[in-house]
């Protein structure tokens, strides 16, 4: 096995591409800007925490998985748009932010799974581990969390940035977003199957 950095760059940059957070980051902070700091922090290590083992079992046993419950790859991206688009639209029409409870359990679903860890970064491991084996994805997809883990903790200083006002337009701006996003997982979904 060849360990250049350029083998490992060719391991990590589909895995950081399909993570994309950069896109991921205005939806986080849509669910969770008006939680309290230590809330959020916890959050976070629990998102990355689910993210990496979701992760972890897809990269031992993807295929297998895929293969014994007779699913593919467009089953889970639908799935996934499906529980984006459900939350999204929930976040978009709870106008009173006393009613809109997120709750501790938002950082397994959906910012570990789907958000972070979805149906393309899922599929982009099974396939960088068919290319490059299972230590240059392993060390791949360990730096992309520490990123994603990084990006998380820095969005305080992006809310602090936009003041409380601009935070609470951003958040729903980025809901309308991921309503936009949960569609085209489906459609792309449904595309796919029907080719």
């Amino acid at each position: 096995m060849d360990f250049s950095f350029h083998q490992f760059g060719l391991a990590f940059i589909p895995i950081f591409v399909a993570i994309d957070v950069v896109g991921v980051i205005p939806m986080f902070i849509s669910l969770t800007h008006e939680l309290e700091p230590k809330i959020k922090k916890k959050l976070i290590r629990d998102a990355t925490f689910t993210a990496g083992v979701i992760a972890m079992v897809f990269l031992i046993s993807g295929k297998l998985i895929f293969s014994f419950l007779g699913i593919t790859e467009n089953d889970f991206r639908i799935g996934g748009g499906i529980i984006l688009l459900v939350l999204a639209i929930t976040d978009l029409f709870f106008v009173n932010d006393a009613q809109r409870n997120p709750g501790k359990s938002i950082g397994i679903v959906p910012i570990g799974i789907p958000l972070i860890m979805g149906p393309a970064a899922l599929t982009s491991i099974i396939i960088v581990v068919d290319q490059f084996g299972y230590l240059l994805t392993f060390f791949s997809l360990v730096i992309n969390l520490f990123i994603v883990y990084f990006v998380f903790r820095q969005s305080n200083k992006i809310i602090q940035l936009l003041g409380d006002g601009g935070s609470r337009a951003f958040a729903k701006i980025a809901s309308l977003f991921m309503v936009a996003i949960a569609v085209m997982m489906i459609r792309v979904g449904i595309q796919n199957i029907l080719k």
